[in-house]
């Protein structure tokens, strides 16, 4: 009996038992669209002006939004006194919401991870106001409460203690869901993210694909959207953002 005959049952139980711990994906949306707040087919020359630059670097081109990460390493900043640290791109969009549906078009070229993050820069308990988001990569989709996870500012300084590890993994329980998909390279599809309450919902061509509810969701005031890509490039485009409000249950 070779290993993996061995190793297989093993292996079974663990996917089931990580399926098993995920949360319960709703089968149907948990918002309904109110009104239009903000839309763009990244068609043409002119663009809103609550677009803005984050982290380099994104260009309009070819009727899209293209992101390539630029800033790969670590590296010393020009006086010498400090480090600029490897970031993903990041292009933001000033549109304050609370309850949202965002609905985007996304393409892989060559890079690992395209995102739809929210935040408000005013909230000084996490780390530049970071609050949630929907990550996508070509195996996984990850939700992420930041304010009360990754990028609270107690978690970030209770890391610097290895000693304190277990009390790092207690605060984080439930704080992230990362759900398997199958995704390619060069291939368009529609991401739509739904945010009701302190819910988040992720669908992809129609499909339900993941889902969290963390109290860092619920944020009273999103003061802007961010777009991420990690890696080479990925293209954003027809981007649409609804107000939200609870889908009624039928």
């Amino acid at each position: 009996m070779n290993i993996r005959t061995l190793l297989a049952p093993f292996l079974f139980i663990s996917a089931a038992t990580f399926a098993a711990d995920l949360p319960k994906i709703p089968a149907k949306p948990i918002a309904e669209k109110q009104e239009l707040l903000f839309s763009d087919d990244m068609n043409g020359t002119e663009h809103d002006k609550r677009w803005h630059r984050v982290v380099d670097t994104f260009v309009f081109e070819n009727n899209a939004l293209k992101g390539t990460q630029t800033r790969v390493k670590d590296e010393p900043s020009k006086d010498g006194k400090s480090i600029i640290t490897a970031h993903a791109a990041v292009y933001g969009l000033e549109v304050p919401t609370k309850d949202t549906v965002i609905e985007v078009k996304m393409r892989f070229d060559g890079c690992t991870m395209m995102d739809v993050e929210f935040d408000d820069r005013k909230y000084t308990a996490a780390h530049y106001g970071h609050l949630c988001r929907a990550q996508i990569r070509l195996d996984k989709v990850t939700i992420m409460d930041e304010r009360e996870g990754s990028q609270n500012l107690i978690i970030k300084e209770l890391r610097k203690d290895p000693a304190k590890k277990d009390e790092v993994n207690k605060l984080m329980a439930g704080k992230s869901a990362t759900f398997p998909v199958k995704l390619e390279q060069n291939k368009e599809y529609t991401v739509v993210v739904e945010t009701v309450g302190d819910e988040m919902r992720v669908s992809i061509d129609g499909k339900a694909v993941a889902f969290l509810k963390s109290p860092g969701i619920g944020h009273e005031t999103k003061s802007k959207i961010e777009l991420g890509v990690a890696g080479q490039s990925g293209w954003f485009d027809d981007i649409k953002v609804w107000n939200a409000a609870p889908a009624k249950k039928k």
